[in-house]
Parts: structure tokens; C-alpha cells; sequence
């Protein structure tokens, strides 16, 4: 580590450790709430007289909107600070898990599980927290910071898994839903510690004119890297969407209890943390690609071996801790491909429009999940999509040339 490592962007309190911590939190939090929502699919759906499809397609809907507006809350992260949009997305975050406790209506669940909470996510989601992250700490703080961030929102995942189940059996499922609300407002004061500068976009004289938000996304779609990047992140969302909202159902259906459940998706979250924290750190050390490809080819062997043996409770805590270990791994070394190419100043828009098309494969994988369900009686064919979609992300993966385009690239002397 360089003499210029050992200082951060920042002046005061908010050194890189309080900067990593600070985001590590609101990771956390927010992404706990919203990767147990699948605990409140058959309480709800009973207490209404609802199929399956019914919430599927509201955390489909959620999915969407998230992704449409992660590319747009990341640009005004961008330009005009982190905390103010941290803070506004937790709070519609939070009026969308209080509202969702009394939906009446499929309706009525489609504007608050899916519309509110998705814009709410898109504010304060982690992607918007590594943009800061990333723009924060020094160089070589950066991609075992990515790791860090993304782990800390498994540990949310880990945590508010039994957590849902523990306060839907001692408060019932409402109250559950309205406590996660309250803890979601924690948000606010910990988005101090992220606060980035406004990114100014309009001509220096003493330097080359800043790049603007059209002439960045302009110049990142006609990139081939970017794109195979973009398509292949498609897989990642299909993937853990259907597994986080269907697979408690998925195994009650095979007999097991709501605690296998509950706790299968905690040790996806607990692995997770390691295999975010490893991929971090092999981003410093390996091509970014290649660690994307061997995630995705893994993913597709476990899902494969997962449904073709009986399920147990051994088996379904056994895969959630392979696919925990490449669970959201993926997030550092896409993230830092994004970083490699373009730089930071809009990593939250560039990373936003990635994660757009994470958010319309999670659209499709929560409702085909939901519509294969409710035909067929079984989730089988989209479990195989799930195999199918890991190969073919795998191979899309392996062309991405990890070097800053011609604008940032070293002048030679």
C-alpha cells in the first residue's frame, strides 16, 4: 500500500473504515427486508384466498421497477450527492413494507410490494451504496471494499431470515412486515457517512469539459464489453430472484417446515458472505471474467444436481451454501469491470444500467416461477431455465476485454 492509499478523498470523520462500515450498514439493512419477502408468500396468499402468481407477479413488478429506476437514481447519486437519494429511498422503502401489511387487493399489492418498495430499493440499495463506496476509498481499498458491501448485505439476508419467520410466528406476519418498515428508517442517519460531492457537468477552463449523463451512457452502450456484461448479468437476477420468493414454497411442498425454509435462505446469505468477500479479493488478482464465468457454470451445476436428487433438509442446506458461496459474488467483479472501463464518475448510472437488466431476468425468474406454479403444479421447467441461462452467461462472459476504453486509456509518451 502507497503513502497515498493511506488517505482517503474525504477530510474528518469520514475516513475509508467509517466510510466501509457506514455502507456495510445500510446494505444491510436494506437488503435483509427485501431477500425474506418469500416468508410472506403463503401467509399472505392464505389470508386473501390468492394463488401463488398473485404475489409472484407483485415481487415481478417490485424486480422491474427497481431495475427501470436503479439507472435514474444512480445518475442523481451521480450528480447530485448519495445521501439525499440513500434517504428518499428509504423512506418510500419503508412506506412500501408498512403498506404491504394491508393489501386487500392483488391491486393493492402490486403498488406496494411491487411499485413503492421497487422504487424504494432503487434509492437505497446496495448498488447505490458500492457507487459511493467506489468513489470514496482509494484505488486499492476498492474492489475488497465491493466484496465488504456486497457481504454485508448477505449477512442482512442471513439476519432477517429468521428473523421474518421468528416475528410472523410471536407478532403474525402484519406486525412483521411493519417492524421491518421501522428498521428500514436506520437508514437515514447512516447515509451521512456516504455523502458524496454533486458531479458538476458543465465546461472548466482550466480542463477538458466533464462528460455528461447522455454522453456517458451513449459512449458505455456502443462498448462490446459493456454489453456482453449487461446480457450477462441477466442470468444473476433470473436466478436469485426465484430462488429468494420461491424456494420456501418450493421446499414446504416437499414436506419440509418453515424453519428449513427460513434457515436454507439464511445460509445462502451466510455463504455468501464468504464468496463476496473472496470474490473482492480475487478481483485484485485474477480477471475479472473469469471469476464471473466459473460463478455462473457453478450455479448451473448446483441447481442441476439440487432438483435431480430427493430434497432433504441436509440437501437444501447443502445447496444453500454452494449457491450462497456464488450468491452475489458476482456484484465485485461486475462492478469493477465497469470501474476498469469507464472510472467512477458515473459508476452508480453505468452500474444502474447493468443491474437493469438483473432486475428483468429477476422480473421473468419470480414470474414464470409463479405462472409455471399455478400450471403445472410445478416450479421444474424454470429450475432447468436456471441451469440453461448459467451456461450460457457463463460463455458470454469470457470475451469482455478488461482494459479502460480509448478515452481513459494511459497516453504513451
Amino acid at each position: 500500500m502507497t503513502t497515498s492509499d493511506l488517505h482517503s478523498p474525504q477530510t474528518g470523520w469520514r475516513t475509508p473504515l467509517v466510510v466501509v462500515l457506514g455502507g456495510c450498514i445500510i446494505a444491510m439493512i436494506t437488503f435483509g427486508p427485501r431477500a425474506s419477502l418469500g416468508f410472506f408468500l403463503t401467509p399472505l396468499s392464505q389470508a386473501n384466498g390468492w394463488g401463488r402468481d398473485v404475489f409472484g407477479l407483485a415481487l415481478a413488478i417490485q424486480n422491474l421497477f427497481w431495475g427501470v429506476a436503479q439507472p435514474f437514481a444512480g445518475a442523481l447519486a451521480d450528480r447530485y450527492g448519495t445521501t439525499r437519494v440513500l434517504s428518499s429511498g428509504a423512506i418510500i422503502y419503508a412506506l412500501g413494507l408498512a403498506m404491504m401489511a394491508y393489501s386487500r387487493s392483488p391491486i393493492a399489492l402490486d403498488l406496494t410490494a411491487g411499485v413503492l418498495i421497487g422504487f424504494g430499493l432503487a434509492g437505497s440499495s446496495f448498488y447505490i451504496v458500492l457507487a459511493a463506496i467506489g468513489k470514496l476509498v482509494p484505488d486499492s481499498w476498492r474492489s475488497l471494499a465491493f466484496g465488504a458491501g456486497t457481504a454485508a448485505g448477505s449477512f442482512g439476508q442471513f439476519l432477517f431470515s429468521p428473523l421474518s419467520v421468528y416475528l410472523q410466528d410471536a407478532f403474525g406476519w402484519q406486525t412483521a412486515l411493519v417492524i421491518f418498515a421501522l428498521i428500514m428508517l436506520l437508514v437515514l442517519p447512516f447515509s451521512l457517512t456516504l455523502a458524496t460531492r454533486p458531479t458538476s457537468t458543465t465546461a472548466r477552463s482550466d480542463g477538458p469539459e466533464p462528460q455528461s449523463y447522455w454522453g456517458a451512457l451513449r459512449e458505455a452502450l456502443t462498448h462490446r464489453s459493456y454489453n456482453l456484461l449487461v446480457l450477462g448479468f441477466f442470468t444473476c437476477g433470473f436466478q436469485l430472484a426465484f430462488v429468494t420468493v420461491h424456494m420456501p414454497a418450493y421446499l414446504s411442498d416437499r414436506g419440509l417446515s418453515a424453519q428449513v425454509g427460513g434457515w436454507t435462505i439464511a445460509v445462502i446469505g451466510l455463504f455468501n458472505i464468504i464468496g463476496s468477500f473472496t470474490s473482492g479479493w480475487l478481483g485484485n488478482r485474477t480477471p475479472k471474467r473469469y471469476i464471473l464465468s466459473v460463478i455462473y457454470l457453478v450455479r448451473a451445476l448446483a441447481v442441476a444436481i439440487f432438483i435431480t436428487f430427493p430434497v432433504t433438509p441436509v440437501s437444501a442446506l447443502v445447496f444453500g451454501a454452494v449457491i450462497g458461496l456464488m450468491w452475489l459474488s458476482t456484484v465485485p467483479p461486475t462492478n469493477g469491470l465497469v470501474v476498469v472501463m469507464f472510472g467512477t464518475r458515473w459508476l452508480a448510472m453505468l452500474s444502474g444500467v447493468v443491474f437493469l437488466s438483473h432486475q428483468i431476468g429477476g422480473f421473468l425468474g419470480v414470474w414464470i416461477g409463479g405462472i409455471a406454479y399455478e400450471r403445472t403444479g410445478s416450479y421444474d421447467l424454470v429450475w432447468w431455465l436456471s441451469v440453461l441461462f448459467g451456461v450460457l452467461s457463463a460463455l458470454i462472459n469470457l470475451p469482455i476485454v478488461e482494459k479502460p476504453i480509448t478515452r481513459l486509456a494511459p497516453i504513451r509518451a
